[in-house]
């Protein structure tokens, strides 16, 4: 028998995200009951949605009609009885499993056969929180971004005995909202929560190493990479207290995959309760208002334009940093000493291509010629790198008015190493099945606002770039967290797209 369209849907806990689920539900046409053991939450919910809805009219982005439809088909549940002839159940209640498994187990004893239980659940098993109930298989997740009603994302999380009709059922209701329903394999931080893991936190091992302030990683993945915020200017918004556990639960969930291992620097700032925006300092400093304070400027070598500048190498990356010096009308060179010289290491660093290309590393400067050479650029030196050879390189590099930082020698230097972890995570949560391609770069532009969806984006970036820095940083730091992902090399070895599925 087919299941029945959801029509009546409770929900449990009138917090921010209970309220937010109930006006979107309410909006799209469901009778929605709400509860919660505090009556006064409840009521309080429903004059915080009626509240929005007056403001929306008033702003002209909903009809008087329209609210006051959704107005009568939202109502207080005095008791989980009141939940009897719901189509679907959708807790959102404290984040604690023994919460949530004996609240499902005393609503099995109310709702019809047919009623679908949903967890909002963020972090917790939503296998190991069906398998207190007599019917797993009509326990799903159902998990929410906040704000509910902005934030177009839903995933849709099925445990290992969820029956497909209901997340069938649950897809069908969420497009009935407007919101966009990925289904997602029931694993540590699901889809969204897991493929952020990349951006900040190998952000925060190059600023571990000494790579570079804050500020400046913050504005190269801004400018030459588009991210709507930095790394750091991200944690702070969203603050340690969240994104450490986050990072070490998902770590601990993959058993201690390296791909996913947290930086030590983020344990010793939280336990310093440098949090971010709400304490007023974290990687930056806030003033009483909210506002950020400049960060300390930082000392740059001085140099004037070099009248010749050397290229060293061969190949693509090569041919682009010539390329790009040409645009200069400097005299390009081969390399001697004392003659500033310009590498462009691909996933290895500035100390390993002067070595290799016997160049004098006295006035040998890395290129990032993958990223920014447009917007920001990136120079690396190296241990041996004199000042007048990086002031000649900066002040060659800011000669067009273009924006360009100078760091210590890294592998990858700044954003080759964020983007390949951002597109290597993804491509490996395909390889995992945990969601399809497509429904992975979806909900990473909806969950996590990033310009692009990261398989997209290592398709125009091209796999086999990717797969070079990859190999490069494996080589040059012989660290097992920028291994390949078999999903990218198996792609970028056949020149298939990324968002490419098995047959």
């Amino acid at each position: 028998m087919a299941r029945p369209a959801i029509e009546r849907i409770g929900i449990i806990g009138a917090g921010a995200m209970g309220r937010g689920i109930a006006q979107l539900l309410a909006q799209c046409g469901c009778q929605t009951l709400v509860f919660d053991l505090d009556p006064a939450a409840s009521e309080n919910a429903l004059a915080s949605v009626s509240a929005i809805w007056d403001r929306l009219v008033e702003k002209g982005r909903m009809t008087a009609p329209d609210a006051k439809a959704a107005r009568a088909r939202l109502s207080r549940a005095d008791a989980l009885a009141d939940f009897s002839q719901c189509d679907l159940v959708i807790e959102a209640i404290v984040e604690r499993l023994d919460a949530k498994t004996a609240l499902f187990a005393e609503l099995e004893g109310i709702v019809a056969p047919h009623a679908i239980l949903a967890t909002n659940t963020s972090s917790l098993s939503v296998t190991e929180i069906a398998a207190a109930c007599a019917r797993p298989g009509r326990v799903a997740g159902l998990h929410f971004f906040n704000p509910v009603p902005l934030m177009k994302l839903v995933e849709i999380v099925a445990g290992e005995r969820t029956e497909k009709d209901v997340t069938d059922a649950l897809a069908a209701l969420i497009a009935r909202t407007g919101h966009r329903g990925v289904r997602v394999g029931d694993t540590p931080g699901f889809l969204v929560n897991h493929a952020g893991r990349a951006y900040t936190t190998e952000a925060l091992k190059i600023l571990a190493e000494g790579v570079a302030a804050p500020a400046t990683i913050d504005a190269i993945a801004r400018d030459a990479a588009g991210f709507r915020m930095g790394p750091f200017e991200l944690l702070d918004l969203t603050g340690l207290d969240v994104s450490v556990p986050a990072m070490e639960t998902i770590h601990r969930g993959f058993y201690q995959e390296p791909r996913l291992r947290p930086v030590e620097i983020g344990r010793r700032r939280l336990a310093a309760g440098l949090l971010g925006r709400k304490t007023g300092e974290g990687f930056y400093r806030y003033s009483d208002s909210g506002e950020r304070l400049p960060a300390d400027i930082i000392e740059e070598p001085a140099g004037t334009l070099p009248d010749r500048v050397a290229v060293a190498g061969t190949g693509w990356p090569a041919q682009r940093l010539r390329d790009w010096c040409a645009s200069f009308s400097v005299d390009i060179v081969d390399p001697a000493p004392q003659t500033l010289t310009l590498v462009a290491p691909v996933g290895t660093d500035t100390s390993t291509e002067s070595v290799r290309l016997d160049t004098d590393p006295a006035w040998t400067i890395g290129v990032d010629v993958c990223f920014g050479l447009d917007s920001h650029r990136t120079l690396a030196t190296c241990p041996a790198t004199s000042p007048q050879a990086a002031g000649q390189a900066l002040a060659l590099a800011r000669k067009d008015g273009v924006a360009a930082s100078l760091v210590r020698d890294s592998a990858g230097l700044v954003l080759q190493r964020i983007l390949a972890l951002v597109i290597n995570l993804a491509c490996d949560i395909a390889q995992q099945a945990i969601a399809r391609p497509e429904d992975i770069d979806t909900a990473v532009r909806l969950g996590l606002a990033y310009p692009h969806g990261p398989l997209e984006w290592g398709d125009a970036i091209g796999p086999d770039i990717v797969l070079e820095i990859l190999n490069g940083l494996v080589e040059t730091t012989g660290d097992p967290r920028y291994r390949p992902s078999p999903w990218l090399s198996r792609r970028a070895r056949l020149g298939l797209s990324l968002l490419r599925e098995e047959p």
